[in-house]
């Protein structure tokens, strides 16, 4: 790759983050926002370094900057947020941040250094609520993969002997099966706040991370270290004020949790807002009425925070199906108990770890081939992620490969290969 100035070189760093785990649609806005956070130094060593996880040594090799400047560099963008850096069997790794979960989280929730956080506000709200655009690039039909899913109130759940709550699915066995904790500001609530969109109470500082992931946030000083009772509290909190709890798309060692808000919110603005049922996995319960139990106060419909409720002056409570995501708010918040959590028929995919949960988000968006042959400069993985992207980009390939029966196979050889 020859020397990129100006808008070639965000251009080419706007294709790079398009091609990670979340898609990124290009427009003059993002353009914007890239110019507003990396230098031309820091866009330079994005757009040559590797797509996967790489030690110092390889992105030196891979991108020609030297060891002690590029380690400046490195340093500089995970401060930003700009790029992951994390501790492996005792060495430094580093990988890009996506757009989301990434940059717009990690920019909105910075604490340290000069921080123009009203323009970044304006920005990225712009860019995820001036149109659907990055909502279609991810989420558009057939779409099964996100990066979050939905946790349920367990006192919303209709009391049966049949419906088993797995401890993946219960808040607090979540919290309780976490080694450390991590709070910092809500990076949605913040952006609406600088825009003058924020008019709910719901305060900034609730969102939780967990587990390996406290390390890189306390570290650069996007979150602070709590104990397990400061979460447990705003557990308690988040159900008083009808919140949805959004956590970490996967089975085990989940890394974070997110304390949603209807207004504020950008996954849950992508169904209320702009019509995608799947900017978030659902739970694998869905509400139901009970008109006989029905009072018509209308709590359920200003309670439902994705507008999944409807209720006509004389006519029964309709709960839409196709859009209700399972969070139980209803549930908590109907004063006649009114709104259950019943099991959906259909059986909701979640990935065990976040190693499945990344190769299936990729998958479905196309840009698998880019972390299995992860050099940008190297003609020899380009062929290759041109050849294996168009295979896996075919519809029969990619359902088949999505499914039950092939899925674990798949992904038993993608971690054998990454390993």
């Amino acid at each position: 790759m020859g020397h990129l100035v100006g808008k070639d070189l965000y251009r080419a760093l706007g294709r790079k983050i398009d091609n990670l785990t979340m898609r990124a649609p290009w427009n003059e806005t993002l353009y914007a926002i890239l110019k507003e956070l990396y230098t031309e130094e820091e866009a330079d060593v994005a757009v040559r370094m590797p797509y996967a996880m790489s030690t110092l040594d390889r992105i030196a090799e891979v991108t020609g900057y030297d060891r002690d400047r590029l380690q400046r560099i490195l340093d500089g963008l995970a401060a930003k947020g700009l790029v992951v850096d994390v501790r492996v069997n005792g060495a430094g790794r580093y990988i890009l941040s996506p757009l989301i979960i990434g940059i717009f989280e990690f920019t909105m929730m910075r604490t340290r250094g000069e921080l123009n956080t009203k323009q970044w506000a304006r920005l990225f709200h712009d860019y995820l609520n001036g149109d659907d655009s990055f909502y279609a690039a991810n989420f558009r039909a057939g779409a099964m993969m996100s990066p979050l899913r939905v946790l349920p109130y367990g006192e919303a759940i209709e009391q049966s002997e049949h419906v088993e709550i797995l401890d993946y699915e219960k808040a607090a066995a979540v919290v309780d099966e976490a080694k450390t904790y991590a709070v910092g500001i809500c990076s949605c609530r913040h952006e609406k706040l600088h825009v003058g969109k924020k008019t709910c109470a719901v305060p900034l500082d609730l969102c939780t991370t967990m587990n390996r992931s406290c390390d890189y946030m306390v570290r650069h000083g996007f979150a602070r270290a709590v104990p397990r009772s400061v979460i447990h509290d705003n557990l308690a909190q988040a159900r008083e004020m009808g919140l949805v709890l959004c956590a970490d798309n996967v089975r085990r060692e989940v890394s974070f949790i997110c304390f949603c808000c209807g207004c504020c919110c950008n996954v849950l603005l992508g169904i209320s807002k702009f019509g995608y049922p799947h900017t978030v996995v659902t739970s694998s319960f869905i509400a139901r009425a009970n008109e006989e139990a029905c009072a018509a106060c209308g709590t359920c419909v200003e309670a439902c925070p994705i507008k999944a409720i409807s209720r006509d002056a004389d006519g029964p409570t309709v709960v839409d199906e196709a859009v209700c995501i399972g969070c139980g708010v209803c549930g908590v918040k109907c004063p006649h108990g009114a709104l259950t959590l019943v099991k959906r028929k259909q059986r909701v995919l979640h990935p065990d770890v976040t190693f499945e949960r990344i190769i299936l988000q990729c998958l479905e968006r196309g840009t698998l081939q880019n972390f299995m042959f992860s050099d940008p400069g190297r003609l020899t993985h380009k062929f290759l992620r041109a050849v294996v992207g168009g295979f896996l980009r075919l519809p029969p390939v990619k359902k088949a490969l999505m499914t039950d029966t092939l899925r674990s196979s798949f992904l038993e050889r993608m971690h054998k290969q990454g390993g």
